[in-house]
């Protein structure tokens, strides 16, 4: 922690209270009090893993303006530590805070695997490409020590199945082997998230994810072996990295990115408190503009839950946002397009094997 109380290494600054909890576990002020003149931690600021054993795996994405169809999240909590994380709020589900807690306690599902299987061999399951991870990021740092993404991977490789991936980890390249095998059959596509070209910016707002010029050069290499990968420039967050849409979206397409997509930050449920109380802490000279901005996107408040809206924002500035957005694709992206991934070979390698027996 340094001399201004900022938790370095974490994207949140404090525990939000859980939603679903009647009570609330609170440390006593003359405790904290004690552990700063003693010069010790009130708490530990360690990554635990805790195993967790879902029925399932596979989930069906019901809203309307979340571009899949089905997901699978291998680890809930998430090590980045990104501070504006959307899958933050999940956390509370399991009985945890959407802050720290959501960083460092990560539940591993180490069942999963199998459970895909199970899924895509049911002779009733027609082939949608299922995306890694709809929720956190599957090649975080948990994936280096558990390996379940490269487990799934080689899951849907068997059976020839369509599938997406999001990450901003480098660790991705470790799987290029699986990776070509999908590519050579048209069953994969990657979205790599590059929020920043500004390695400051980075470091305070995904505080455990590599480098800017790593995920640049994971773009360059997946391209280099045909891999067809879109780059996620999101969230743009006003005051912060919405200046840089136009030099982000020239930079991955030069590292040969096919197509990018865009959010505009929204900050909802518990992650208003907690990017409120990181933007004072992180970036106190600019704090009260930032968030008055965000807030312009999203008819005066930090939380928008509007189909349709909510993840492209409204009024002037997002207006500039999506202006900046479609004079890149004119400008950097013009005869690039992003494949479809095949939806025939799945069901084709099913018959086959059934003809087997």
């Amino acid at each position: 922690m340094s001399s201004n109380g900022f938790i370095k290494g974490r994207g949140a600054q404090k525990n939000t209270p859980n939603t679903f909890l009647q009570h609330v576990y609170e440390m006593r002020e003359d405790f904290l009090e004690f552990c700063r003149l003693e010069g010790e931690e009130a708490e530990s600021n360690k990554t635990q893993y805790i195993p967790i054993f879902p029925k399932t795996i596979v989930n069906k994405v019901d809203s309307p303006d979340v571009g899949m169809m089905y997901s699978m999240n291998p680890y809930q909590g998430c090590e980045h530590g990104c501070v504006y994380c959307y899958a933050r709020n999940t956390h509370e589900y399991w009985g945890y805070s959407a802050g720290l807690d959501f960083e460092r306690r990560i539940l591993v599902k180490e069942s999963a695997p199998g459970l895909l299987e199970a899924k895509i061999k049911h002779k009733n399951w027609v082939a949608q490409t299922i995306v890694l991870s709809g929720n956190t990021d599957c090649y975080q740092p948990a994936e280096q020590k558990f390996e379940i993404t490269r487990k799934c991977l080689e899951v849907f490789l068997k059976y020839r199945h369509p599938v997406g991936i999001i990450t901003k980890n480098a660790l991705i390249l470790r799987d290029l082997d699986i990776l070509k095998e999908l590519n050579a059959h048209q069953l994969i596509g990657v979205n790599v998230s590059v929020t920043s070209l500004s390695e400051k910016t980075r470091r305070i707002l995904e505080p455990r994810t590599v480098s800017i010029q790593k995920r640049l050069e994971t773009i360059r290499l997946l391209s280099e072996n045909k891999i067809p990968v879109n780059a996620m420039l999101a969230p743009m967050i006003p005051g912060i990295n919405s200046h840089e849409l136009l030099q982000l979206a020239k930079v991955v397409s030069e590292h040969g990115a096919l197509s990018f997509g865009l959010t505009v930050v929204r900050l909802n449920g518990a992650i208003g408190q907690l990017f409120s109380d990181w933007v004072k802490k992180a970036l106190p000279d600019k704090a009260d503009k930032i968030l008055h901005q965000i807030q312009e996107c999203h008819g005066g408040s930090l939380n928008d839950s509007r189909f349709g809206v909510r993840s492209k924002g409204e009024g002037k500035i997002a207006e500039q946002i999506h202006e900046m957005a479609r004079l890149a694709r004119r400008r950097y992206f013009e005869g690039k397009t992003y494949p479809k991934l095949n939806m025939e070979l799945h069901q084709q390698y099913k018959d086959g094997q059934l003809k087997l027996f």
